[in-house]
This record gives structure tokens, sequence and C-alpha cells, in this order.
């Protein structure tokens, strides 16, 4: 049940993490701030929806948009700076409990009084509505419909309460997780969807689908976290006061916090600088816009290893990228440290040869590099392709076995400087073998909706995550699931993905997931390529709190409840 990693326009892939009983902090070591006043936060792109369960939904500005009125990570647990879990203490009572190992059984405690911001309690229906939504079960919702991001829901065989408090999760025989501590399970309010219509949501498929569509097209105002909203504009901002039936520790400081859209590093300085926003989490990183902020000793800002990775995805389904060869000769030929040099002068960015695993874990094997990806040899990218049938034609044009002269596209977000500028090296890099590559940008509100349709052959984004690594295989690279945009149905790699997650030893399912990362390598599917500089940036007279959280995919504002005025 962990986390679905979330797509951004612009992971933190790591190993298991340490387990830490006590929510994050209350508010009573700060007795030097005060509460009230207002705060703006700038979401750094808009977004296209609102339910993050959805495909459409999954992307980090949704994320870090509703973070202040959800449960901790959205479902009731994240993961602190150093990558130790902790549970929502306004949700739950301590840490999960295994039950059983065959069948598996996890055990959540509710903590006495958990209720939503109009007083209903958080019920056994609420994590019975949240497994419909990520089942990918036909039985349990139109697919069609829920279109769910990930299958974090697929191995539950059944979710029950034999006793007031005590929400039990049954796994499917043979089944289970070997990452069973990260348990949460609620997000959306079942209560909220009867009452608006969905009543038979439980029992019906089509009405669950129904209900799932309702919370991605409009935002809820019942919510578990310490913050409710109570305006919003879909992409542009939410306003929030404080939830007074929050049951929390730390409670909200601020009458009134809004997340609002700002794109571009640019803007998000000058905002900063004139005091417009307290602060931002960037999709864009450059050293050069952010000195400025040097200037106010008000103003803070923090680089570090992000808790992303940016990879370019091949389109399966396009009339050249089919097939095999093209794919790893473009992979070959593509430098990556050129890429580099030039988005981050000065800034290390690590090389990042596996989906899963970076090099501080100790899972880590480097794929990519073996497989000579993304070193630039424009000879070895030929061999290749003349290997396979392709020819030059009298304007040293790459042309197939058919007879076509290979062309396709490249999709990128538009206003992102470093993905414009990626765009524009990879494209000279493909000239040396005989490739025009269009550029096609698309807007920040885009990125969910141009995934989920396919509109690209080969693009370039970012996957936003946590410690947690055994549901990323089957979210990547499933043929159902929607985050597998490139289309990828292979059949090695779909007998390893239900392995992952069939042992509870965390060693043997890392091995499974590096099986599934060599794999994806070898068919060129995905490239990885850096483990992306991210910066944090702040007003320290507006707001006491913000801090750098590269293992959490709420980054900042993975503690938004403890943040007060300064």
């Amino acid at each position: 049940m962990a986390l679905t990693r979330r797509a951004f326009g612009g992971l933190t892939i790591g190993g298991s993490s340490a387990l830490m009983l006590a929510a994050c902090g209350g508010n009573d070591d700060n007795e030097g701030s005060s509460s009230g006043g207002e705060l703006t936060w700038a979401v750094s792109s808009s977004w296209s929806a609102w339910n993050q369960n959805t495909g459409t939904g999954n992307a980090s500005a949704t994320n870090i948009a509703t973070t202040p009125m959800n449960p901790v990570g959205q479902v009731g647990y994240d993961f602190d700076p150093s990558g130790k879990v902790f549970y929502d203490d306004a949700i739950f009572e301590g840490e999960p409990e295994l039950l059983a190992e065959a069948p598996m059984q996890v055990q959540v405690t509710l903590k006495e009084g958990a209720q939503w911001s109009d007083g209903k309690p958080v019920r056994l229906q609420d994590f019975i509505f949240q497994w419909y939504s990520t089942s990918t079960d036909p039985a349990h919702a139109n697919q069609e419909k829920a279109l769910p991001a990930g299958n974090t829901g697929a191995n539950i065989a059944s979710i029950e309460e034999p006793e007031p408090g005590k929400i039990v999760f049954t796994f499917k025989e043979g089944t289970t997780d070997p990452e069973w501590t990260f348990t949460g399970g609620v997000y959306l309010p079942s209560h909220f969807a009867e009452e608006n219509g969905f009543a038979d949501w439980a029992t019906d498929p089509e009405v669950m689908g129904d209900a799932i569509v309702f919370f991605n097209d409009d935002l809820w105002d019942v919510v578990l976290g310490a913050y409710k909203p109570t305006k919003w504009k879909l992409g542009e901002f939410v306003e929030y006061v404080p939830n007074d039936k929050f049951q929390g520790s730390a409670k909200a400081s601020f009458d009134k916090l809004t997340l609002k859209a700002i794109d571009g590093l640019e803007a998000q300085v000058t905002e900063l600088r004139q005091g417009n926003i307290a602060g931002c989490w960037p999709n864009d990183f450059s050293m050069e816009q952010m000195a400025p902020l040097d200037e106010q000793p008000e103003l803070k800002y923090e680089a570090y290893a992000g808790a992303t990775w940016s990879h370019f995805d091949m389109n399966v389904g396009n009339e050249f990228l089919k097939d095999t060869a093209l794919r790893q000769a473009v992979f070959t030929i593509i430098d990556i440290e050129e890429i580099k040099s030039k988005a981050f002068p000065g800034t290390e960015a690590p090389w990042l040869g596996n989906h899963f695993f970076t090099e501080d874990s100790p899972y880590y094997v480097d794929y990519t590099g073996p497989a000579n990806y993304g070193q630039g040899d424009v000879e070895a990218a030929k061999t290749l392709l003349s290997g396979a049938g392709y020819t030059w034609n009298g304007d040293d044009k790459l042309v197939n076995a058919d007879g076509k002269v290979v062309a396709f596209n490249f999709r990128f977000a538009a206003s992102n400087e470093i993905r414009k500028l990626t765009g524009e090296i990879i494209q000279a890099q493909l000239v040396a073998v005989g490739i025009d590559l269009e550029l096609k940008g698309f807007g920040d509100d885009e990125l969910s909706s141009t995934l989920s349709a396919g509109d690209f052959d080969l693009v370039v984004y970012s996957w936003v995550g946590s410690p947690a690594f055994s549901t990323s295989p089957e979210q990547f690279f499933s043929p159902e699931s929607d985050s597998n945009a490139g289309g990828y149905d292979d059949p090695v790699i779909n007998e390893l993905l239900p392995k992952v997650r069939s042992t509870l030893d965390l060693d043997e399912a890392a091995d499974f997931a590096n099986q599934i990362s060599a794999q994806a390598v070898a068919e060129a599917y995905t490239l990885p390529l850096y483990s992306s500089p991210m910066a944090i940036m702040w007003n320290t007279n507006l707001v006491d709190g913000p801090g750098v959280n590269p293992a959490s995919q709420a980054s900042a504002l993975w503690n938004v409840r403890e943040w007060k005025k300064p």
C-alpha cells in the first residue's frame, strides 16, 4: 500500500525506510511564533484534475495544492527528511500491525474521535472507497471512468472492522506486501459521495466510477487535514481556513492559507522578492535565477538532491519507435552528460542507471551504463541501426526497412526552460544519425492529459515518489496502469511484476524490481536521466517551518500543519 508516484512536469527512489511511531511534531516547540494572519504559497505549475487516484489527477501540482486538506502523504502516512515513516495522528493510533502472513493481514487502529471536517466519523467505508478506487477491478468500479494511476489496491481481498476502530486489510491468497508498514488507506469521504448522489457506490461499479469522476472534476470541502478549502479554481488556486474539527496534534496556525499556481522560476522569484508569496518549490532549477534572492536577507533558498528523477519515455505505439533497435539507438546517441552540464552548470546531478533505486540505496544496480545508453556514442548507434536494416538517403536522413524517413516528436513542458533546453540538445544530437526531431511543448496543466492520451513520441518529465519502491514497477510498466503512458506490454516484465510484492523479504522484492529495470533497459522503453537538482525558497519574515524534505512527495509542505507566523 505504498504511495503512488506522481508525474512532475518538471521520486525519491530508494530502499526501505526505518519506522517512526510518532507523528511529526506539534506546535509546542514553537513558543516564539504566533498564530493568525494570511499566507500565500506558490504551486509551481497548474493542474488539470483533483482526484490523485486518477491518471489525470496524479500530478505533483495537484498534490501540492491539496496537501493542507489531506491526510499526511495523501493516505495517512508520509516520510520525514531522514526517510522515516510516520503516521497521521489525526486519524491513527500508533503504527500498523502485521496480524498474519498467510494470508497476509495488516491492522490499523483509528484514533478515538477521528472525524471529517463536517464532524462525521472516519469509518470503514472510507477505506473501502479508497480500495475500490485503486483496485483496477471492474467489479469495483468502471475502469474507463476510474482510470487509476496505480493499482495499490489490487492485491487486497477484503477490508473489515472486526471491532470498533480496528481496520483489517486482508490480502489475496499468495500475495503480500513487503512494505506493509507503509499503510494508510483513507483519502476521500465516502459519506460525502453518498450525500451527493452516489449512495450505491459500494455495490454498483457504474456508480463508483461516477463517484471517482465526481471527485476528479471538482474539489470537495469535507476533509481530514488541518486546513479545509473554502474557495478554489481548477489549475489556479485553493484558499483554506483552519479545520476546527481537526484531531491532530499540530493545529493550523494561519487564518487563511492560499495555494496558487505561478508558472516559471523567474516569475516565482519575482513574486517572492515582491512579497506576494511566502515561498515555492519550483519545477525549474537555476542558481543564476535564484541568485537575486541573496540581495534580501529575509529570503532563503536551499538546494538539494531532489525527490524527483527525470527520464525520457518512448511511445511504443509510434510507427517508428515500435522498433526496439531504433529505441536502443536513440538512447545510445543521447549524451546525458551534455544535457546535465548545460542544464545545471556548476551543479552536480548524479548519474541514474536504474528505474527504482538511486546510488545511495543498497539495492542500486546501474543498468543503463553497461547498455551504453546516454553516453553519446554515435558510431555504436549507427552500428545498431545498420544491423537492423536501416539506411541513409542522399540527404543523410535515416530510412527504415520499409523505406520511410524516420522522424518523430519530442514533448516537454513549454514553460520549463530546462525541458526546452533538453529538447534542443537531443534534437541536435539526433542529427548525427539523420533523425529529425520535432519539438512540441505543452502547457503546464497539460502534462497529465498529454501522458494519458499517449500524445507524444518521446517525452521528458519526472516522477515524484517516496522511499517506498514495491508499487513502482506495476505503476510504471503494467499494461493496466494509467501511468504506463508509453504503452509498454512486455511479457518478461509482466511475469515479474506480481513477484515484487509476493514476498515479505525486501531484499527479494528489490531483486525482482531490479530484474524489471534490467528488462526495461534491454527493450529501451524509458531512459533515466538524473536525480533532479531541486530547491525550495521562502520568506523567513512571513513563515516559520518550511525546510528540505527529499523523502516526501509534498516536499516543503510535508509539515505544513506546523507552519507558523514568525
